[in-house]
């Protein structure tokens, strides 16, 4: 049952702060207000759909007790109370706790684990994935440092993605991934498994993180990289070493300037990531934390090239469709993966 006090806060809460913007008198909390405006609206109109369908359900339960329209209500009272259950699900949804990071842009970092050469073909491989899917999305995919392999494979790339809900979803993706497959280096057709490591960060605000000048050192250094990737005569590269925690990132661009830019951000939401880290386990400590904020070192993939499957080891999900979900076709994959994470919260809280 959903508390009706609850309800009344939120609708509270979103009708003054829709007064609040009508008056244009918000000064500079503009963004943050703006943003829970933004927030609560379809919170409130599910509430809103439920609210109705109770009202039309109590007066069809009223209805039985007029001779004239008794079998009138009859007809109407389960289609009513099956839409009814529907739309209090719905606002159960509604009402669970949400992660503030959910509608960041994101940080995605891929890198070869065990595997060699072969471990390196298959992060690229899963780097095409995420562009394609990015694509499909409708979202910018922007790669802001990359270390190739002779054999055109990953060594480490880094990539920004923005656009609507990026983090809600890929935040699932981290994790190791494992392929099996022929090798292309591999002459004797055997199978191999290998893997890759991905994690997706939240993009970090100033606001999150403030980083001393004292707890840094910044060196410049000239880049250069497999096949001529970043290759110039000119000390453009940066590196910045957070001397407190020993994060290290380089970014090898062609302008010093915008390196430093990105390495910053980089290193800002590095440790902002640590910080969530902290809290979700501090939070979880007792509990089965839920998909999506577990350990990044768990093997949550597995891509079967000979049998085209795939499987997620988080909710036993097995597709037979690889080249699908090669090409970016990550749809059915995610919703279930927030499905289920969706139903342990539903759990947790007892609804």
């Amino acid at each position: 049952m959903i508390a009706p006090d609850k309800i009344a806060q939120i609708i509270d809460r979103f009708q003054y702060l829709e007064a609040k913007m009508a008056t244009g008198d918000m000064g500079a909390e503009i963004a943050t207000l703006g943003r829970e405006y933004a927030e609560l609206r379809p919170v409130v109109e599910t509430v809103t759909a439920y609210r109705d369908l109770a009202d039309q359900f109590a007066q069809a339960k009223e209805m039985l007790r007029d001779p004239e329209m008794r079998e009138l209500a009859e007809a109407e009272i389960p289609e009513l109370k099956a839409a009814l259950e529907a739309s209090e699900h719905d606002v159960q949804l509604a009402l669970l706790p949400k992660d503030s990071a959910d509608g960041r842009p994101a940080l995605l970092e891929i890198r070869p684990g065990t595997g060699g050469d072969e471990a390196g073909l298959f992060a690229a491989d899963l780097l095409r994935m995420y562009q394609r899917y990015a694509e499909n999305q409708g979202w910018s995919f922007e790669i802001l440092e990359q270390s190739l392999s002779e054999l055109g494979g990953i060594k480490e790339v880094v990539a920004r993605i923005a656009g609507e809900g990026v983090f809600a979803k890929l935040k699932y993706e981290s994790g190791v991934h494992r392929v099996q497959r022929v090798p292309e280096t591999e002459s004797g057709g055997r199978i191999h498994t290998s893997a890759a490591t991905v994690a997706v960060l939240p993009e970090a605000e100033d606001v999150d993180v403030q980083i001393s000048p004292n707890d840094i050192r910044i060196d410049t250094m000239r880049a250069s990289g497999a096949g001529g990737q970043h290759v110039n005569t000119t000390d453009s590269a940066v590196r910045i070493t957070h001397l407190p925690t020993g994060i290290i990132v380089v970014s090898a661009e062609k302008s010093q300037h915008r390196n430093r830019e990105i390495a910053m951000q980089v290193l800002k939401t590095r440790l902002f990531d640590l910080e969530r880290q902290r809290v979700d386990g501090e939070r979880s400590a007792d509990r089965k934390a839920q998909v999506g904020s577990g350990d990044r070192s768990e093997r949550i993939r597995t891509y079967n090239f000979p049998q085209g499957r795939m499987t997620d080891h988080r909710i036993n999900l097995t597709l037979y469709s690889l080249s699908q979900v090669m090409g970016g076709d990550l749809d059915e994959i995610i919703s279930a993966l927030q499905a289920d994470a969706q139903a342990t919260l539903l759990t947790e809280m007892g609804a």
